[in-house]
């Protein structure tokens, strides 16, 4: 009977802890970095702030964790794109990566924008960097696979990786901004393709 009970307990807390987990991204969907707060994920969650704290002992430790989720989650997808089970050229998949990332930015824009560029707490600061990272070592990867087939030309590939995460970021920060206005499906369309067009001109051979 113990075990059972022991069971039942881990399952209620793991229960609870995604009920505050996801709460607290739709917080950050619609509100920002800057809108989470303890008492906000209470009141989303329908719970008193005392069982919040039970499971992150401050704002700075939630941020983060709903930081780490989200973050992976986006990553997920441009390492499906980039590395799919069907045998595609390396443009190609370069080409869907970029795509996958620039559209899910737009489609989510205010969570794309408290990942990117929203000014956070140091400690979520160091999980941009390893999340921007993430994105480096994926076209790191593929871009040094195209060299070898002979599809990219012969470069640095850590720095070329680098530099399109930072274009990708760079580019999508001014679109995303909570105050941007919104723009029609078209120019979102041409947004992407220039991105695309911009980044396969370094690359490809």
């Amino acid at each position: 009977m113990s075990y059972r009970s022991t069971d039942k307990t881990e399952a209620r807390k793991k229960s609870q802890h995604a009920l505050l987990l996801s709460s607290a991204m739709k917080i950050v969907s619609i509100r920002g970095f800057q809108g989470l707060t303890i008492a906000a994920v209470a009141e989303e969650a329908n719970v008193a702030t005392g069982t919040v704290y039970k499971y992150f002992e401050s704002k700075a430790l939630l941020c983060t964790e709903v930081f780490r989720q989200g973050s992976g989650k986006e990553v997920h997808q441009v390492q499906l794109a980039a590395f799919p089970d069907a045998p595609k050229s390396c443009k190609e998949r370069l080409t869907n990566a970029i795509q996958i990332f620039a559209e899910r930015a737009i489609a989510g824009h205010r969570l794309a924008y408290a990942l990117i560029g929203e000014p956070v707490d140091p400690l979520i600061e160091i999980e941009r960097l390893i999340y921007r990272q993430s994105y480096a070592d994926i076209f790191d990867t593929l871009i040094s696979e195209g060299i070898e087939a002979g599809e990219f030309l012969p470069q640095n590939t850590r720095v070329t990786a680098a530099a399109l995460v930072g274009t990708l970021s760079e580019t999508l920060i001014g679109p995303l901004g909570p105050t941007t206005p919104s723009t029609t499906k078209a120019k979102q369309l041409e947004l992407v393709n220039n991105i695309q067009i911009f980044c396969l001109r370094a690359i490809v051979a």
